[in-house]
């Protein structure tokens, strides 16, 4: 062990070198700026003049004359204690010193945030910045086209730019090209004319098009614009999108990933061979005759061209269905298939549908799995997910698509509910009447194909709230009801200021409080097109706050940004789908 003296040798040595190591710094400090003007000035272009030996002479003069200044006013010596050597105070100040560099390192490349609001194209680079570990390139982004619409909005030209940062090549609708349009958009982006509302436009504006993400919304609260931008625009997207997708397997003679498979078209009085209407009840003793009112059911094609499944149920505990086997195309099976979507109309009942699964030579082994959907007075689309279906037995094992065989749509009374909208209106709650479009496999798929920028409801002037988010949810339902592979995002009132700054919070339930950067928007949006947990789901995003006291109603988990991985994955891993 070290004894005591040469201890007190050992720290009057470790004195003597700091004070002579910060006396060495000082000094050199004024040498290194007279250094630095006179570089300056020879880097400015203009040459050094009558700069002779006996200037150097008297320059280097100066210099020692200002050293020997700076050691007569030097501080008194530093002095070291066992908390200077602290491991902890010594790994707290490394990581203050760590900071503070990094700071003003990752600042050199960014542009000043005192910018006037004016310098659009400052502005955009700004909030397009991205991080020094940021993924500048995806590997297939080369042969991938994104569609934007509303490229020019506070998102979009953020989106645009950070697509060709990443790769993609990038199509831009506009509604316009005039001179302040072009000016917001890079030269390499395609530019195509047209109107959302407009479906002969939307259709030219899909071709080529891989995947598509919807910036844009409407400029006023017109009820005329907001249905045109926020939900007939998205509806417009979805089906040209699709047709687009059908088109090249047609073309191609083979099968769209994107495209939907027919199972039943009801277009002619043929297309209901096959339909099957029964009757039945979930009680089977004697007891239920007494309450024995009747029912009855049928299935017809009217003289309007339409296939209608109607009829009533007044027995206790009663049910009617419409029942067939079903039979795909050659090579085809649901397996590779999400879903089923149904364009239905009528007044607004309640069904459950059941799917009977098993081997088709054997129906002893077959096994029923339901799902209860809902319907709308006039006509809707239902979507209905696989994975949505349970087993009639708890003890059955989940629904394999591949074996299902036939479908089966029935109406019961006992769990109708009265529509909305009707109160004044007496309802017969045990009558019904489906009228059945078509019925369609969803296609499967791994990522997203189109992204719409909704909104939270935040921000919005009360007085016009209701209006926008009528328009909002009516084109959020338009897609989850397409077959096409969506991501919907609702940030929170969006920020004019740069992005990965802050933690976030993604939840569902219209609970969050608190604003977002665009250019935070505009990465989930870019990082949704290959996130496999983003397909089909709808989520709210904010940045990180903390509840107050007394009401903190859920857990909130913040996700930082992080350039280097992919924080996206976790962050909706949690959430549910197609909600």
């Amino acid at each position: 062990m070290m004894n005591a003296a040469t201890a007190a040798n050992s720290s009057v040595y470790s004195q003597t070198q700091c004070r002579l190591l910060s006396s060495d710094l000082r000094s050199s400090i004024p040498f290194l700026n007279e250094r630095k003007s006179r570089l300056v000035v020879r880097a400015g272009g203009r040459p050094p003049q009558n700069m002779g030996k006996d200037e150097d002479e008297k320059q280097q003069q100066r210099v020692i004359q200002q050293q020997q200044q700076q050691e007569q006013q030097a501080p008194p010596p530093v002095s070291l204690s066992l908390d200077d050597v602290n491991p902890v105070g010594l790994g707290r100040r490394s990581r203050q010193l760590f900071d503070e560099v990094w700071r003003k390192f990752s600042g050199l490349g960014q542009i000043s945030r005192t910018i006037r609001s004016d310098d659009q194209e400052a502005l955009d680079a700004l909030l397009v910045r991205e991080g020094p570990m940021c993924e500048f390139a995806i590997p297939g982004a080369q042969n991938t086209t994104v569609l934007v619409v509303g490229a020019t909005s506070r998102i979009g030209r953020i989106v645009v730019r950070k697509l060709m940062l990443r790769g993609y090549a990038v199509k831009a609708l506009v509604r316009r090209a005039d001179q302040e349009v072009l000016e917001l958009l890079p030269r390499s982006v395609e530019i195509v004319i047209g109107d959302v509302g407009d479906p002969a436009t939307v259709k030219a504006a899909v071709e080529g098009c891989n995947k598509i993400i919807y910036c844009a919304t409407a400029r006023s609260a017109i009820t005329g614009d907001l249905f045109r931008v926020d939900h007939r625009g998205v509806y417009n997207l979805t089906k040209a999108f699709q047709d687009h997708s059908n088109k090249l397997a047609q073309s191609r003679a083979g099968k769209s990933s994107k495209s939907k498979l027919s199972i039943a078209k009801f277009k002619s009085a043929s297309s209901l061979n096959g339909w099957e209407v029964r009757q039945g009840t979930y009680f089977q003793d004697v007891v239920a005759t007494k309450y024995d009112g009747g029912m009855d059911a049928k299935f017809d094609f009217t003289e309007t061209g339409d296939a209608v499944f109607s009829g009533y149920v007044f027995n206790r505990g009663g049910y009617v269905e419409l029942s067939k086997k079903l039979s795909l195309p050659l090579g085809y099976t649901l397996d590779r298939y999400e879903g089923l979507v149904l364009s239905v109309g009528g007044n607004g009942r309640s069904y459950v549908l059941i799917l009977e699964a098993g081997p088709s030579a054997d129906p002893s082994q077959s096994r029923l799995y339901f799902a209860r959907i809902s319907t709308k007075v006039g006509f809707c689309r239902v979507r209905v997910p696989f994975s949505s279906f349970r087993p009639v037995k708890p003890d059955d094992p989940v629904l394999d698509p591949f074996l299902v065989h036939t479908l089966t749509i029935r109406f019961e009374p006992r769990r109708q509910r009265p529509v909305e909208g009707n109160a004044t209106m007496k309802q017969d709650l045990r009558s019904f009447k489906l009228i059945l479009e078509y019925i369609k496999a969803l296609p499967t798929g791994q990522e997203t194909d189109f992204v719409l920028v909704s909104c939270s409801g935040l921000g919005i002037e009360p007085s016009r709230r209701e209006q926008v988010l009528k328009a909002k949810r009516a084109g959020e339902d338009s897609l989850r009801r397409s077959g096409l592979g969506y991501t919907i995002v609702r940030p929170g009132p969006l920020q004019e200021e740069p992005g990965g700054q802050r933690a976030l919070i993604f939840d569902q339930g219209n609970r969050i409080s608190q604003g977002i950067s665009c250019a935070d928007v505009a990465d989930i949006c870019v990082k949704a097109l290959h996130d496999t947990t983003a397909r089909n789901k709808s989520f709210d995003v904010c940045y990180e706050y903390i509840a107050e006291d007394g009401r903190e109603l859920y857990e909130l988990v913040a996700h930082l940004p992080d350039k280097a991985n992919n924080y996206l994955t976790p962050a909706l891993s949690v959430l549910e789908k197609n909600t």
